[in-house]
Formats: C-alpha cells, sequence, structure tokens
C-alpha cells in the first residue's frame, strides 16, 4: 500500500505565529494568561497549551481585570476589543495578518459607502469577527442560492470580500454568480495563500488515489474544504482528527492512499495516522513551497 503526501499541508504561517504568541506569553508575561476560544481550531493544539498553563474561555467576562488575554488567530469584532479594553486587559492581538487585511477592507469599503458582501460561513469565528467591523454595511453570503434575494441601496457600491478558509471553487461560482446581479460589483478574493496551496496540492494527486484522509479538527474550515474536495473528485474521503479515528477497514482494497492536513493540523498527527496505515512506500508529492512568515506582536518581541 502507497501512500501519498500532500504538500503544502499542515500549519501555515498565520497558525505558527499564533500558536508561538501563546507559548512565549506563557513563558516572558506568566500565568495567568487566558486566550478567548481556540487559538487555533485544533483539540490537541489546545490541549497541549493547556497543559503548559494557558486558560481557555469563551468570553471576555470570564477573565479578571487586568489580566492578560490573547485573542485566537482568527480575529474578533471591535465590541470584544471595547469589551477587553473596559476590563483593563492587557490585550495581545494573534489574529492571522491575513484575516485582519478583510477587516481593513471591510472597514474602508463601509466608510466609503459601500455595501459589502461577505462571502463566507454563517458562525464561523473569522466571519463574526469581520462583520463586526461593519455590520450595518455587510450582508453574509453562504451559496449561490442566497444571491437572487439580495437587494443593496446604491447598485454603483458593491464590494465582495470573502473568508480566508474557503473552497476555492466554490467561491469562484459565488463571486461570478454576484457579477452577474451586480454588474458594478468590486471583487476581492482574500482567500488565503495556505487555502488555495492546500486545495491545489490535493487536488494534484487525487487521480493517484483511491482513498484520501483529511487529518484535521472537525471545526477547521479549511480541513473540511479539503474533505469535501476530494469527494467532488469521487474520491472516498475522511476527515480524522488523528490516527484514533482512523478505521481499518476503510484501507481494504485500497492501493493508494493520499493524506494531506488542515492549516491548523500539527505534523505529529500525520506522523500518528502514516504509521497506524503502516505503507509499504510514502511519496511526499510537492505542489508548491511556502516561505511566509509574520511578525510577533510587539508584547513578545
Amino acid at each position: 500500500m502507497d501512500i501519498l503526501l500532500a504538500e503544502p499541508r499542515g500549519y501555515c504561517a498565520g497558525v505558527v505565529r499564533a500558536v508561538d504568541i501563546v507559548e512565549i506569553a506563557l513563558t516572558k508575561i506568566g500565568n495567568p494568561i487566558y486566550v478567548r476560544h481556540e487559538i487555533i481550531h485544533n483539540q490537541h493544539v489546545v490541549n497541549e497549551l493547556k497543559d503548559k498553563g494557558a486558560i481557555f474561555v469563551e468570553e471576555i467576562s470570564e477573565i479578571p481585570e487586568k489580566s492578560t488575554v490573547i485573542f485566537s488567530a482568527h480575529g474578533v469584532s471591535p465590541e470584544v476589543w471595547e469589551e477587553a479594553q473596559k476590563k483593563n486587559l492587557n490585550i495581545i492581538d494573534a489574529t492571522c495578518p491575513l484575516v485582519t487585511k478583510v477587516h481593513v477592507e471591510a472597514i474602508k469599503y463601509a466608510k466609503d459607502g459601500y455595501t459589502i458582501l461577505l462571502v463566507g460561513h454563517k458562525g464561523h469565528d473569522e466571519v463574526i469577527g469581520t462583520m463586526g467591523e461593519a455590520p450595518d454595511n455587510t450582508i453574509l453570503v453562504e451559496s449561490v442560492d442566497d444571491i437572487p434575494s439580495l437587494n443593496v441601496p446604491n447598485l454603483e457600491k458593491v464590494v465582495a470580500l470573502t473568508q480566508t478558509t474557503l473552497s476555492v471553487s466554490d467561491t469562484a461560482n459565488i463571486i461570478s454568480a454576484l457579477k452577474q446581479k451586480f454588474p458594478q460589483l468590486i471583487t476581492r478574493n482574500d482567500i488565503c495563500y495556505a487555502t488555495t496551496n492546500r486545495q491545489n496540492a490535493l487536488d494534484s494527486i487525487t487521480d493517484d488515489v483511491d482513498l484520501v484522509l483529511v487529518v484535521g479538527a472537525k471545526n477547521s474550515s479549511n480541513s473540511n474544504r479539503l474533505k469535501e474536495l476530494a469527494s467532488e473528485r469521487g474520491i472516498e474521503a475522511y476527515l480524522v482528527n488523528g490516527p484514533e479515528d482512523v478505521k481499518l477497514d476503510w484501507l481494504e482494497g485500497k492501493s493508494s492512499i493520499g493524506i494531506t492536513s488542515g492549516a491548523s493540523t500539527p505534523e505529529v498527527l500525520v506522523n500518528g495516522v502514516i504509521e497506524k496505515i503502516k505503507p509499504s512506500n510514502i511519496q511526499n508529492i510537492v505542489y508548491a513551497e511556502e516561505n511566509v512568515n509574520f511578525k510577533l506582536p510587539k508584547e513578545v518581541v
């Protein structure tokens, strides 16, 4: 049995930065360090950081005044910032810079009187944060089915922004349909380099495998998109948190297995899946090289 490993896979620059921020803060500032929501969407990583002393909370109200709080890689709304500032919290922002870019775009276009059509998934932390920047100007678009009922006050001032972790092909279809309805639409494709690369890398091996395993968390948007991509190609595919989720009967009759992982998945979990499968051969199929690094915030430098 062969394994084809898609590359790039696993941690992106924004995730590396976010995890580093928590670990450095624990060392440099010391406990207690509070983190609002999962720092990244991977429970394995969250549990490791808990073991090191990080305290994860859902709401700012759970944090004592004048404590240190870290905002997750997915970003937060201005309301969360204001609530944290009212409690005199020491705020360290671990928002991925590429998510921050979308926030800046939302603020700019709202200030200029545009209606913002935000393509994304309802309830996702990133979408909640971005919509919070301009709630009165922003309409969420989840699928092509949402488009016929859309109404905007000025057809000449409409812009489409996107969540950074979407399906590249699905988003292209939505943007195309939006352009048909709003010919003056300005488009800002904000799907990040890591999401795009991981989807393209997986797509490059789908013709050569008869099973795909995506290692990633159930609540990871980009991991779910990878699993969906494989399924769309007609390949049996599963999203697994780690080796404990792999069922050996999936492997029966399979000669070649494709493996990839979401942008918030540590490589140790991929290695665990490989060890459980015990392949006779492993090939690393490189689609693209990634050399992206983001600066750390001043609070942990």
